[in-house]
């Protein structure tokens, strides 16, 4: 797979995490708050989010921080950075900037952030190696990287169930080992380790159990799910539309327990690694 590939399934997803941004920012607030914790993130520092999709974690980090620091919010797609950019003048979000790059090629100085974050990104990098040797170049002597990444698929519903139900339908090919996808550092130690590859020191990895929660109901879960994942809609597209409908009836069955009072709660294990740049 090559880095246009990943970045042209990203871009036909733009518009979908763009639209569903309000949800993915509620279901994924936990992870914002734990790395803000585990990185140390505070007022007055400089702060990078590399793959930050439609503007988060950055936009809360940026309010987290105040206008004493500042946040740099990147993606490698223009319309998830522009939405972005939309998002924080909605807010009033002032303290933040803006600029398309990809992890492996960061158009910054040597040692300009206090801390580099990227939550759900990593995992989409293309060379890791490579890409958290340039995040290391970026960061100050000290500084800290911080990085959240899916735990095992099986300890996650949100996806498993989904997964369950497509594979029914669509074969699933498996994927090369380390390409490109949501679980390829869902082992413990994975990332940790092309972490200290990468010249990072004093790594620590924790695995975090929280919520996916959010206020809709399962048709809108399926909604936002069928049209957020680039591999679901590729599938979805294979099927007739009789089947489609098909598939969306037997997720929405599948998925029912998680939503106590018609309102999604999914538990959910993923796994943040953190380490600094040498002194």
């Amino acid at each position: 797979m090559s880095e246009n590939d990943v970045i042209d399934g990203w871009r036909e997803s733009a518009k979908y995490w763009t639209k569903h941004s309000a949800t993915i920012r509620t279901m994924f607030a936990p992870i914002t708050e734990a790395l803000i914790e585990r990185a140390g993130i505070h007022a007055g520092q400089a702060v990078l989010d590399i793959a930050a999709g439609a503007g988060e974690p950055s936009l809360s980090i940026a309010e987290a921080i105040g206008p004493s620091g500042s946040v740099m919010c990147t993606d490698a797609v223009p319309k998830m950075v522009d939405a972005a950019r939309d998002e924080a003048k909605r807010r009033g979000v002032t303290n933040v900037q803006f600029q398309v790059c990809t992890a492996d090629s960061l158009p910054f100085p040597d040692n300009s952030f206090d801390v580099v974050v990227s939550r759900l990104g990593a995992m989409f990098f293309l060379d890791s190696v490579a890409s958290i040797r340039e995040i290391v170049r970026v960061t100050k002597p000290g500084g800290v990287l911080g990085f959240v990444v899916w735990h095992k698929s099986e300890l996650n519903p949100f996806c498993y169930l989904v997964s369950k139900v497509m594979e029914k339908h669509v074969k699933a090919t498996p994927d090369p080992p380390d390409a490109p996808n949501a679980f390829r550092f869902a082992e413990v130690g994975k990332l940790a380790n092309i972490m200290k590859q990468a010249g990072a020191v004093d790594v620590e990895e924790n695995v975090l159990e929280f919520d996916i929660a959010a206020p809709i109901s399962p048709p809108e879960f399926w909604t936002l799910r069928s049209q957020t994942s680039d591999t679901l809609r590729h599938k979805l597209k294979q099927l007739p539309e009789d089947e489609q409908a098909q598939v969306a009836g037997e997720v929405k069955q599948a998925v029912a327990e998680f939503f106590p009072h018609n309102q999604m709660r999914f538990p959910a294990h993923m796994i943040i690694v953190t380490g600094k740049k040498p002194n």
